[in-house]
């Protein structure tokens, strides 16, 4: 019963409210799409809270807008700095949508060279952003195991790619990354 008041409060929130601040999120992101995808994440986290919010609820859902905006710049300005880790000295043109969908392509083509276990740890770690401890229990390994077959993984990768470059900054390619 609670929650279908919830849900009921929320939808007329959203009657009264939605627009101006779908009109934020589309200001904070660019464009419309990318701007409804916001405010939808948003939405999902306040829902969770909803019942428990005092007052008006504008100003949450609009601090929780601008936390996942800065967040997704974040994550957007790291992607961009991962990309180029995969071809030295060329610069990673936004412009170009099959660029990213080349790079993808060459990364997954990179990853099916590994072993089975250097992939799952490099996965792991780098594309789910797991910590040693994580992964090596997701795995159901030593965390030993996880460093070894996390260096072992990158050299290969860096071998395969003909990446000369060592580092820490060299796993970052793999890093969390939303295929669309």
């Amino acid at each position: 019963m609670k929650a279908d008041k919830a849900v009921a409060d929320l939808e007329s929130f959203l009657a009264e409210r939605g627009d101006y601040l779908l009109r934020t999120a589309v200001l904070l992101t660019g464009s419309r799409e990318a701007g409804e995808d916001l405010l939808q994440s948003a939405l999902e986290r306040v829902l969770k809270r909803w019942a428990t919010i005092e007052g008006n609820p504008e100003g949450y859902l609009r601090r929780t807008l601008y936390h996942l905006a800065a967040d997704r710049w974040r994550q957007q300005a790291a992607l961009g700095r991962q990309l180029r880790l995969l071809r030295p000295g060329a610069a990673v043109v936004d412009a170009d949508p099959m660029a990213d969908v080349d790079v993808r392509d060459s990364l997954v083509r990179l990853l099916m060279q590994l072993p089975k276990r250097q992939r799952a740890v490099i996965v792991a770690r780098y594309w789910e952003q797991l910590s040693e401890a994580e992964a090596a229990e997701a795995l159901s390994c030593s965390i030993g195991t996880v460093k070894s077959a996390t260096a072992r993984g990158l050299s290969r990768l860096r071998e395969l790619s003909g990446s000369s470059g060592r580092g820490q900054e060299d796993a970052a390619c793999l890093s969390k990354e939303r295929m669309a």
